[in-house]
């Protein structure tokens, strides 16, 4: 099995239901894969995305306050 885990996930919009994991906390979020299971390709990569740009947002909005 693999854990992919998403610091601030629980802010990601997560419309096919990706996350299956972690879903009581108020930030991060996981997928767990199991072996042989299948995944939407284009749903964890556009997921992935999200959590990029997120980072990025939250990495410039605290740069911004040290300034």
């Amino acid at each position: 099995m693999v854990k992919l885990t998403f610091a601030r996930g629980a802010s990601l919009s997560d419309p096919t239901k990706l996350f299956n994991s972690s879903l009581e906390g108020s930030t991060r979020r996981a997928i767990d894969i199991r072996d042989g299971e299948r995944i939407d390709e284009a749903a964890l990569k556009q997921l992935i995305r999200a959590a990029v740009a997120a980072n990025a947002s939250a990495r410039t909005k605290k740069a911004g306050k040290k300034a």
